[in-house]
């Protein structure tokens, strides 16, 4: 048995496993938190990498368009191409864009004014931010579903430099719309919860 004065960290850690019946397998609540935490964490290492991309190809850039142009018209040597630079650069952006502005919303980096939101009583405060969720999650949702079909009506379509269907340029606005939708739920369970969609209480403060 456990003594009473145990820490709660301490009982939960200690927690025994539970049984997944579908899967006929043990599972533990931390490791399950481990993995969503870890899925959750794919975003922004996928964000990271095209912010690392999109500073290495303007450096290339701007090293061939300015110093290689210049040695090769003064020795006299061939001509070095770049202008796939400018399609990598465009790729990385439209991406970076989508994803970035989902993790905005899940962060709450997004430019708002709460100025009167927050002298409303607690039911009315709560209610507006449920609508305020649910229209994230409508707008993701358009976002995903339009930017399905852009793609598809340009899958024929290729870029001039890289020679890539310009379906995945455009799946860039169909997977930072999942996301929304993702991020928009999760901050409508937040509320629910007891806590605004980011990580601000939902209460009433006064």
């Amino acid at each position: 048995m456990l003594p009473l004065a145990l820490p709660a960290r301490d009982v939960l850690r200690r927690a025994p496993p539970q049984l997944d019946f579908e899967a006929g397998q043990l599972y533990h609540p931390r490791a399950m938190r481990g993995r969503l935490s870890w899925i959750g964490a794919v975003p922004h290492v996928v964000i990271t990498a095209l912010m690392v991309v999109v500073i290495v190809d303007m450096l290339v850039g701007v090293f061939l368009r300015y110093v290689m142009t210049w040695i090769s018209a003064t020795f006299d040597l061939p001509t070095v191409r770049f202008f796939w630079v400018e399609e990598v650069g465009e790729w990385s952006l439209a991406w970076l864009t989508f994803i970035g502005a989902a993790l905005g919303i899940r962060r709450g980096t997004h430019f708002a004014v709460n100025l009167v939101i927050d002298r409303f009583p607690a039911t009315l405060r709560k209610t507006v931010l449920v609508g305020q969720c649910l229209l994230i999650v409508a707008f993701g949702a358009l976002v995903a579903v339009f930017g399905w079909q852009v793609a598809e009506l340009n899958s024929q379509s290729f870029s001039p430099a890289l020679d890539l269907n310009l379906r995945w340029l455009y799946l860039s606005s169909v997977a930072g719309g999942v996301l929304m939708v993702v991020y928009g739920l999760i901050a409508l369970a937040d509320v629910f919860g007891g806590r605004g969609p980011w990580g601000q209480p939902s209460g009433d403060s006064g």
